[in-house]
């Protein structure tokens, strides 16, 4: 990249050629042309101003080349440019179009290519020549400048586009190693910086969007002898244009490419490495500091997903330019993206302390967004969603709507970790209630039908939930594979599996290849339900295959959120083999599978607790014992071992009841429908002697099987 930013940058340096705009040229000795400001200027002008008024051009330049020793061009560039001064661009471009370019520039050449000489009389005739050459190539180039100008006020934009590019041509010719650094005429390189920025707009006022990009890269990558201000103009222009423009730039051409550099395979790409280029040469004291390059570069970097790149660009920000509760909401907006969940906490944590913006709505939302994805955090998320409720009563619907919302999903969260039955009913009423009163304000909101889905389906209210499910694929037109899986799940719970089977087929054919992973997983678990092994193990096999190919595809590059939330991963698909043919009893097949999955992830709770299975299997309760202790060291809050545990201890004796209670109960509390844990509380209670506990348990478990989906609802 930085050797990019150096090539991209290397053909636009500036020269010494004074600031932009301009001043105004000084005087030139000798044949040169009638210098602006002059006294000399003002009595020509004078003496011909009537002439072009009666429209006798040709008198009035032959007098300009007796008075003033000037040849035909120079005449024509000369009175064509007080044409368009005084604003009469039609007469203007009359007598602009008798210059002939072409004899000019071969009249220029010599005496400007020519390299000095060595001795010192000789270079001091040299230069006097050269300097009067480019006063002279000066004018011409500028009368076609103003013709290309003036042609656009007349709306010929293309016309305009190819004499504007005309002059650029002429002074490629002229200078053919680049324009150098030093001996330029000011009121030269002027003009060639002036086309060079005009020639892109030019193309695109015509329509000429390739050619637009095309002179982009020609103003960038050729040796203009630009000054800052001007390059950085272009660069920004051709940024914008690659990002909003609509049209596909090809890569820039292999002749203007150094070996080993980067070099930009898209818009996307190219427009980041222009923005990086400019908030360089602001770093560098090259330029002034604007902030719309950083609104263009969070939008290039937010497409791609690259918002973890954008908070380093913004950390970088010098302190005043942004206020610092603005910047810290930035850098947690980056953070939340890039699913660096904590530190955007701690940010939002600083801005909304009571000293600095407390009552910042959109710092309170994104705040109880980021708590509404982890039941740890629910608790605090509640009171940022409350907080936001209360501010936006005053302010319009949706952003009360959105409070609520995720008001409802921390609520929803917190309710899994409760402490009682009793908190837990309460706090999902409170839930739901809160996610009725958004859908009030915003009925069309597709994600918030889905999360209220959710809800329905984790309290086991199945018609709602299938109602919920409809309406957000009505919604969003079957786009989103999320809202299949969720119907797919709540007619598995209602055992309709056939009917499961058929939505998921049908998804399928929706979704692109990519993004078929979670509906296969689903699929081959809706086989296991329908006791179909055969078919199970072929679903998986497919599946397997297409995580495979996307990891070869994308190798480790992956956005870590993209991935736990749309895709599936190796291991989860070996390690589902391991458990079907642990059901079927193939023990040799499961341990190989549970040996690859290893490979994937050597310290694992699903793979231990796998392994303790089969430990229990073949009687070894002590590796058995250790397998589940092993995958609680690893994830203190996993359901399915401690679930395990509590059924072994049950077993050993009534001295061991009452931890296999205590296992249990805390199975549920962290999953309220797990109906194994159920199952085997009401076992436990029944050998402690608790009958009606037990029945009471047992009821639960039986209710729970018929409602159980094939795949838990909170991997949606």
């Amino acid at each position: 990249m930085a050797a990019a930013a150096a090539e991209w940058d290397s053909g636009s340096e500036a020269g010494p050629t004074g600031e932009w705009p301009p001043a105004t040229a000084s005087p030139a000795k000798g044949k040169a042309a009638l210098p602006e400001g002059s006294d000399a200027g003002a009595s020509a002008s004078g003496s011909s101003e009537a002439k072009v008024d009666e429209g006798n051009i040709q008198e009035a330049e032959s007098s300009l080349r007796e008075g003033l020793s000037l040849n035909y061009e120079e005449a024509r560039a000369l009175l064509g440019r007080l044409e368009y001064q005084r604003g009469n661009v039609e007469a203007a471009l009359r007598v602009f179009d008798g210059i002939d370019l072409q004899a000019a520039i071969q009249r220029f050449q010599p005496s400007l290519s020519e390299k000095p000489l060595t001795k010192r009389s000789n270079k001091l005739r040299s230069d006097s020549s050269n300097s009067g050459s480019q006063h002279a190539a000066s004018l011409v180039l500028e009368a076609i400048y103003l013709k290309s100008m003036s042609l656009q006020k007349l709306g010929k934009a293309m016309e305009a586009a190819k004499q504007c590019k005309s002059v650029l041509d002429a002074v490629e010719s002229i200078f053919q190693c680049g324009i150098p650094g030093v001996m330029v005429e000011q009121k030269l390189q002027e003009t060639v910086s002036k086309s060079v920025e005009l020639l892109p707009e030019l193309w695109k006022q015509a329509g000429a969007y390739q050619e637009s990009l095309a002179s982009y890269r020609r103003a960038l990558l050729s040796q203009w002898n630009l000054d800052d201000e001007c390059c950085t103009r272009i660069q920004k222009r051709f940024a914008v244009f690659l990002l909003y423009g609509g049209v596909e730039a090809s890569p820039p051409s292999l002749a203007s490419q150094t070996e080993g550099s980067f070099v930009p395979r898209n818009n996307l790409e190219e427009a980041i490495l222009l923005l990086m280029i400019l908030l360089k040469k602001w770093f560098l004291g090259k330029t002034h500091w604007d902030p719309s390059v950083m609104e263009h570069l969070t939008f290039a970097l937010s497409l791609c997903g690259q918002t973890s790149v954008l908070a380093k660009h913004l950390e970088e920000v010098l302190p005043g330019i942004y206020p610092r509760t603005e910047r810290w909401y930035s850098l947690a907006l980056c953070y939340s993206a890039a699913s660096h969940n904590e530190a955007a906490l701690n940010l939002l944590k600083k801005s909304l302390n009571k000293n600095e913006s407390p009552n910042d709505i959109m710092a309170l939302l994104l705040a109880a967004k980021i708590c509404s994805s982890s039941y740890l955090l629910a608790s605090e998320g509640v009171d940022y969603a409350r907080r936001a409720v209360k501010d936006s009563e005053s302010s319009d619907g949706h952003l009360k709507s959105v409070a609520l919302h995720f008001l409802g999903s921390c609520l929803a969260k917190k309710s899994r970790v409760a402490s009682s039955d009793h908190q837990r009913s309460l706090l999902q009423t409170e839930a739901l209630k809160s996610l009725n009163e958004a859908i009030s304000l915003d009925r069309h909101n597709a994600e918030l039908i889905f999360d209220m889905g959710i809800e329905y389906a984790e309290q086991r209210n199945l018609h709602a939930a299938l109602k919920c499910a409809k309406e957000f694929i009505d919604a969003t037109g079957g786009s989103v594979s999320k809202g299949w899986r969720l119907l797919s799940l709540v007619l598995s719970a209602q055992q309709r599996y056939s009917e499961a089977e058929v939505v998921t087929d049908a998804a399928l054919d929706e979704t692109a290849k990519w993004e078929q992973g979670p509906l296969l997983r689903v699929r081959a678990k809706l086989k296991v339900a329908q006791s179909l092994p055969v078919e199970a193990v072929e679903a998986y096999r497919t599946l397997l295959a297409l995580v495979q190919a996307q990891r070869k595809a994308y190798g480790s590059i992956k956005n870590s959120a993209e991935e736990d939330e749309d895709k599936v991963s190796e291991f989860e698909v070996w390690q589902g083999l391991a458990n079907l043919y642990s059901s079927l009893s193939y023990w040799r097949d499961a341990e190989i599978c549970l040996q690859k999955a290893k490979a994937l992830k050597t310290y694992s709770a699903t793979t231990l607790h796998a392994e303790g299975n089969i430990h229990e299997v073949g009687e070894k309760i002590q590796d058995a014992l250790a397998a589940y202790f092993n995958a609680l060291s690893t994830e203190v809050e996993h359901v399915p071992s401690k679930v395990s545990i509590g059924v072994l201890l049950s077993k050993k004796g009534p001295k061991y009841l009452p931890v296999a209670r205590c296992f249990l109960s805390d199975a549920l509390s962290l999953e309220p429908t797990n109906r194994m844990a159920w199952f085997h509380l009401g076992k436990v209670h029944k050998h402690d002697g608790r009958l009606a506990d037990a029945a009471d348990c047992f009821q639960v478990a039986s209710m729970l099987e018929d409602s159980d989906p094939v795949e838990s609802f909170r991997l949606l």
